[in-house]
């Protein structure tokens, strides 16, 4: 792996990045214009808004990154310039890395902006530190890349990887125990969503928002968040040979 050749990857993803103001408004501005919403929407329930508001800062980034990445990679893939990519010498790795590198830095940007706006200006309160709300949106929005970049791979037209929305992330996302505790589902839904990379992000949000625990559960949260991250990016560069060769 090089570094000059995986920052130069990141440059120029970056630099795409920049002349699609659509995409940028997307990672950035969407989120909030969404947290205000939310806010709007149990304006007079404001437990309601305390409750999901801290889990969904860090699911927000999650989502975005992964509908933004699954579409990106598979421009890069249908324009050949993932093909012409893999006829330098470059590493795997240092394109996977470059994406992951590129798309962490707009991650740590949206997170940092969607928390200045939900703890600075409409109240929101956590019971754990808002830097670690912060950190765990910036590490779940790497896993949304990571899982972007791989089901990417799937998908020939931009329509087809949209369809992965409504096929892979919002089935995780109703059972990851946002709108009710997992232990009040039925068995078979508890068996599935113990299988879904949501449900670990979603409960380290959980234990870091709502109860400020950072415990043994907690731990493992992150451990099976980052192993999901590392698999799947191990599995996006498994499909690179095949799909631009």
């Amino acid at each position: 792996m090089s570094f000059r050749a995986t920052f130069a990857t990141a440059l120029r993803v970056l630099k795409q990045l920049r002349r699609d103001p659509r995409t940028i408004a997307l990672l950035l501005f969407v989120p909030i214009v969404l947290v205000f919403l939310l806010d709007q929407v149990f304006h007079t329930r404001r437990e309601v808004f305390q409750q999901i508001g801290g889990p969904l800062l860090g699911l927000f980034p999650l989502i975005t990154m992964f509908l933004v990445t699954s579409i990106t990679m598979l421009r890069e893939r249908v324009s050949g310039t993932l093909e012409r990519l893999m006829a330098l010498p470059l590493a795997k790795l240092d394109v996977l890395a470059g994406y992951a590198i590129a798309f962490a830095l707009l991650a740590a940007v949206q997170a940092t902006l969607v928390s200045i706006v939900a703890f600075g200006f409409l109240g929101l309160h956590t019971q754990g530190p808002s830097w670690a709300v912060v950190l765990l949106a910036v590490s779940n929005a790497v896993l949304g890349m990571s899982l972007g970049l791989f089901v990417s791979a799937f998908a020939r037209t931009e329509f087809q990887a949209i369809q992965f929305m409504p096929a892979f992330v919002f089935p995780q996302i109703l059972l990851c125990g946002l709108f009710t505790p997992r232990a009040q589902m039925a068995g078979w839904l508890r068996g599935i969503s113990d299988v879904f990379p949501f449900t670990y992000a979603y409960d380290a949000l959980h234990r870091a928002t709502a109860l400020g625990v950072f415990d043994g559960r907690f731990a493992l949260d992150l451990t099976v968040t980052l192993g999901v991250t590392v698999l799947a990016l191990a599995l996006g560069a498994s499909t690179l040979r095949r799909r631009t060769g």
